[in-house]
């Protein structure tokens, strides 16, 4: 099998997990501050991928360092939005990350693209679709979605770069994992941990009740993950990895159906699939469009 398929057949299998990440974080967040999660979550894979740090140089602690706080910025954005709405709601918004390269040329000036076009319009009927969804306005946990979606699509991006100059994806990969988990722990010792109080033997109580969660978080959703996405992007285009993910948002709202038991209206389903088409119009390019970036890549 081709590199390339493989790179396509990993990126995947990462975006089906990563659906189920939505439930598992909403599940916790009922317990747990957003910075608790995520340096807990973190905290963990860095110590699992710990060893392959001897491999790293000195450009691969760069990138890391850099992909680590984007990423930490993410998930702040996003365990913060899923404590205020629903996790299939949250999913759909993040989902959006896929045109922020685009949107980001339109503010700085360039003319877009049809495609882009009808991707934005797509993009905000679904929004509109979604927010109706149960008589639901746009809230805080919205807003603070689409903010981890900038923030996420950013990240894939600064991800495409990172992945092809590493000297060794595990090393990046474990670098980028424990600037996460330190960039919450300054928060913690800086912010949190001073200024509210916390009953320790309630955290420890509900932190042994939600060990399942956790784990699949560290073990499955962030080790083992992150690596097939650094790994999966190096042997795929951009185009291909951003309408992979764009089926992050239907693999979101599955899990948090089975997981949650949440569902959603008859608005709601059109506004995701709105959604999902605009996604997946703002990566579509033309055969030989897509057959020169792949030989240039």
């Amino acid at each position: 099998m081709p590199q390339r398929l493989r790179g396509i057949f990993a990126l995947l299998l990462v975006t089906m997990v990563w659906g189920t990440t939505f439930p598992a974080m909403k599940d916790l967040s009922a317990h747990f501050s957003p910075v608790w999660i995520v340096f807990v979550r973190f905290a963990c894979a860095a110590l699992l991928l710990a060893p392959f740090l001897r491999r790293a140089q000195a450009s691969d602690f760069k990138a890391g360092a850099v992909l680590g706080a984007t990423l930490f910025v993410c998930y702040m954005f996003q365990v913060e939005g899923l404590a205020l709405t629903s996790a299939n709601r949250n999913a759909f918004i993040t989902g959006l990350n896929v045109l922020v390269v685009p949107l980001l040329g339109l503010a700085m000036g360039k003319v877009p693209e049809r495609r882009i076009v009808i991707a934005i319009v797509l993009a905000i009927a679904g929004l509109f679709a979604l927010c109706w969804d149960g008589g639901g306005n746009w809230g805080l946990g919205d807003t603070l979605a689409l903010g981890g979606a900038l923030c996420f699509g950013t990240y894939i991006k600064l991800l495409e770069i990172g992945s092809r100059r590493a000297s060794n994806l595990l090393a990046l990969t474990a670098i980028q994992i424990a600037a996460v988990a330190l960039c919450a722990l300054a928060w913690l010792l800086i912010w949190e941990i001073p200024h509210r109080a916390i009953d320790w033997s309630q955290f420890t109580r509900n932190g042994l009740g939600d060990a399942a969660n956790f784990l699949y978080l560290a073990v499955v959703a962030t080790a083992a993950i992150i690596a097939l996405q650094t790994w999966g992007q190096r042997h795929s285009s951009a185009n291909e990895a951003a309408v992979i993910y764009a089926f992050e948002p239907a693999c979101g709202a599955i899990a948090a159906y089975f997981w949650l038991g949440e569902t959603m209206a008859w608005r709601g389903v059109l506004g995701a699939l709105l959604l999902i088409a605009g996604m997946i119009v703002s990566q579509w390019t033309p055969r030989e469009s897509s057959a020169g970036a792949l030989a240039a890549s």
